[in-house]
């Protein structure tokens, strides 16, 4: 039988998604997955046809899990992952199991935030930044604001913001206590709107999927709280991206696959913040579907699988994302308002994470968001209003420890 193997998913969002569109596909699908929970709610993933417990960064375990399963029968067409960090593991995977249409070389470097900013720092949508080796010395001065990073950081964690010499080195001991052996990336801090750019790559023909603007609440961390679909981009903004997703994909001699691109827009052109070769995760799958009608983690499949995928849209509509965050720490004790959101003026989907008993935190990271609402309008605001009335119906109440 045709098999999909997937390295890793979430209970929810693009990942999640990927695993019910092969599904949707005729194929059989297996979860390599480290995670004990998921196999104790398994019946929560009747999507997922087997689910195999197994360290998932242990690369000879899975070679020899997939013999035994090619054994058994199984014909494995693709082997994928829609989760930071098992995006290169897979293809490495898919390049001696399968004929794999993209580039193992490229996904890597992509992955690599140190490797990415090295390899592109000539270009002139990259912003300037200084490389810090385990156990060296910081003795230079430069212009305050910076981003103090791990290169190695995803879902906003571990990216600080620093204003002052003493927060720098306050945040140049902290991560370097968590990670001694690793390097810290300072960053120019950019002023200006944030994007991002979901992107496809067919037989090296890019394809812009959307253009999304993005709402960033400050707290300890820069977590994305809001998404804004453009259904219709300004040609200003349309032709300048169009220029710097040609100039990455052809850098990095990408063939086929999926990226998305985080930009700011400043006076001197835009900015990368960072790439990833994959789509983004949480809702994006469900937003691309209410503002254009297809499915892209399905799309994305049908790539991989050697197909010609179809990312023409079925319609155009404005759509706007905003997601739920709590301002304290406390053990949830109930959530009101779900059923109020969904009946809400142009809502298109509401998704509640946390289950009764779950600590919920002031979010460090993007996992630390709880809630989303995706409402639709005839204008951007008027989507972006609807989702926000939409959210405050949802409430959580905790038990404050």
């Amino acid at each position: 039988m045709k098999a999909i193997i997937f390295i890793g998913t979430n209970k929810s969002g693009s990942s999640r998604e990927a695993t019910r569109a092969a599904e949707k596909l005729g194929y059989l699908t297996v979860l390599f997955t480290n995670n004990e929970k998921q196999l104790q709610q398994r019946k929560a993933y009747p999507d997922i046809h087997k689910m195999i417990l197994i360290d998932t960064s242990n690369i000879e375990a899975m070679k020899a899990e997939i013999r035994s399963l090619c054994g058994n029968g199984l014909v494995i067409k693709t082997i994928v992952s829609f989760v930071d960090p098992f995006v290169h593991i897979a293809s490495i995977l898919c390049d001696e199991f399968c004929q794999n249409y993209s580039s193992s070389k490229a996904i890597e470097m992509m992955e690599d935030k140190e490797e990415t900013r090295n390899f592109l720092k000539d270009q002139p949508y990259s912003p300037k930044f200084y490389l810090i080796k385990p156990n060296e010395l910081v003795t230079f001065n430069k212009v305050f604001p910076l981003i103090v990073k791990s290169p190695k950081s995803t879902g906003s964690k571990d990216v600080l913001l620093a204003t002052n010499k003493m927060q720098l080195e306050k945040h140049l001991r902290f991560l370097q206590s968590k990670s001694p052996g690793e390097t810290i990336m300072i960053e120019e801090y950019i002023e200006g709107p944030q994007y991002l750019v979901e992107a496809l790559v067919y037989k090296q023909q890019p394809h812009i999927i959307g253009i999304i603007e993005q709402e960033i609440t400050k707290g300890k961390r820069f977590i994305i709280t809001g998404y804004g679909v453009l259904a219709e981009v300004p040609m200003d903004i349309q032709t300048s991206i169009e220029a710097v997703l040609n100039s990455i994909v052809s850098a990095f001699g990408i063939e086929n696959g999926t990226l998305h691109l985080e930009l700011r827009l400043t006076k001197q052109g835009w900015k990368l913040i960072e790439i990833n070769p994959r789509i983004s995760g949480g809702a994006m799958n469900s937003m691309i579907l209410a503002a254009f009608g297809f499915s892209l983690v399905e799309e994305t499949l049908k790539l991989f699988l050697g197909e010609q995928p179809n990312v023409e849209p079925r319609h155009r509509k404005f759509v706007f994302t905003k997601y739920a965050i709590v301002n304290r720490k406390g053990i949830l004790e109930k959530v009101i308002g779900k059923n109020r959101a969904t009946n809400s003026e142009g809502v298109v989907d509401v998704y509640v994470k946390p289950k009764r008993g779950t600590l919920l935190t002031p979010p460090l990271s993007m996992g630390h968001r709880y809630a989303y609402v995706i409402a639709e309008g005839a204008t951007l605001a008027e989507a972006k209003n609807n989702a926000n009335i939409a959210v405050k119906e949802i409430q959580f109440h905790l038990k404050v420890e």
